[in-house]
């Protein structure tokens, strides 16, 4: 049986590595604004990935750039939503303008998208926003998650995430940031990481337990130092393994 596996990116957050990442990636999270990126970012980008055939997502967040959307906002959730639906609207206009498409998917970023994985009312403002602007698209989420049931639960399309460049906890949540081993810095560890979540779907997390997950898109950070070279060499081996990125 073929496998295959939609290789994503988080890019126009104004690293600027894009040119390089496009060619080996088959899915992109355009920043909306609001954590980081510009209008001028947003249609270079957006005129890059439709150049090189890359689906096209929105990736909104709490609009909170001082802190690069990695930190939770304590707004009101009528607020939140607004926000959401402003920024997801913005790249939906622009994605439409400058290439005839809608957008394929929506990711939330950072800090909103770790908390829509177990709180409900976060969850469903996001699902909200989604169904708001563009219900057709397909929503980026990790399984066995809040934000996963609540989409399903309206209907949305869901993409099952895992990170490429991310260590996991034993209940499938990421390591956190704030930890030492939260990213995956060897290359080639990262590698073996992946190809054991795409080849047996499933992870092994930092206490050494292989926990079942669902793996439909792979996301490398775009601002990861090392991110041009990962999804050069996951583009490289997972092919040379019978793996498609699509």
């Amino acid at each position: 049986m073929k496998k295959s596996i939609d290789l994503n990116c988080d890019v126009g957050e104004g690293v600027g590595n894009e040119t390089e990442l496009m060619p080996f990636i088959s899915s992109c999270n355009i920043a909306c604004g609001a954590h980081a990126g510009s209008m001028d970012i947003v249609k270079e980008v957006i005129l890059l990935a439709n150049k090189h055939h890359v689906k096209i997502g929105a990736h909104p967040s709490y609009p909170d750039r001082e802190n690069f959307g990695r930190k939770v906002i304590d707004m009101p959730l009528d607020q939140l939503e607004s926000s959401l639906i402003q920024q997801i609207l913005l790249l939906e206009k622009t994605t439409k303008s400058l290439t005839g498409n809608s957008l394929q998917h929506i990711k939330v970023h950072g800090a909103l998208y770790n908390i829509s994985v177990t709180n409900k009312a976060i969850a469903q403002v996001i699902v909200n926003a989604v169904l708001k602007t563009v219900p057709n698209a397909k929503l980026y989420v990790p399984c066995h998650s809040i934000i996963e049931y609540i989409a399903l639960q309206n209907k949305l399309k869901v993409v099952y995430e895992v990170f490429a460049d991310r260590n996991y906890q034993d209940n499938l949540s990421l390591v956190p940031r704030s930890k030492k081993n939260a990213v995956i810095t060897d290359v080639h560890k990262l590698v073996n990481h992946v190809f054991n979540i795409i080849e047996n779907q499933k992870v092994t997390s930092i206490s050494g337990k292989q926990i079942p997950i669902k793996a439909e898109t792979c996301c490398v950070h775009g601002d990861n130092q090392k991110a041009v070279e990962i999804v050069k060499l996951l583009h490289h081996t997972l092919k040379l393994k019978g793996i498609s990125i699509e």
